[in-house]
């Protein structure tokens, strides 16, 4: 296995995984326009030429990122990917000096066992405020917020 920042022969990849979960109603989905928009931002695990795991880091602030868009093929899960893509994060993070990074999830359980600990969405006004407000499921999201301290 191999964990590689994405390529732009990814974002089919990045789109049907995300998809799946979305249509699940177990995470957001994402447009292939911002996954393009964004690429620079993903890592991805690949096995046997294939892309089994991808998730991003966002950097909101010079103090806040935020780890979106984590997902782990389904015939791929308990295998420790998801993690793996965490501490690829958590690392990156620190490199770049940030001291917090968090999450907004439907899996509150996997980022605990990361090291994040739930707190209210009031505390990520940035986020709220530059992303939540264009949600639709806005105010009613059933995300957990969780943030973990790298300092």
């Amino acid at each position: 296995m191999i964990i590689r920042k994405a390529k732009m022969s990814d974002v089919e990849d990045i789109h049907k995984l995300i998809t799946y979960y979305a249509d699940k109603g177990q995470m957001l989905p994402r447009a292939r326009s911002t996954l393009y928009e964004g690429i620079r931002e993903f890592s991805v695990i690949e096995k046997e030429n294939m892309l089994i795991a991808a998730g991003s880091l966002h950097i909101l602030w010079e103090d806040l990122a935020e780890i979106r868009a984590l997902a782990v093929a389904p015939d791929h899960l308990k295998q420790g990917l998801g993690r793996s893509l965490v501490d690829t994060f958590l690392a990156e993070a620190k490199e770049l000096g940030l001291p917090r990074v968090f999450a907004l999830t439907y899996s509150p359980g996997f980022f605990k066992k990361c090291g994040f600990r739930l707190v209210n969405k009031e505390d990520l006004p940035q986020k709220v405020w530059k992303e939540c407000v264009n949600c639709p499921q806005f105010p009613n999201c059933g995300e957990s917020a969780l943030i973990i301290d790298l300092e």
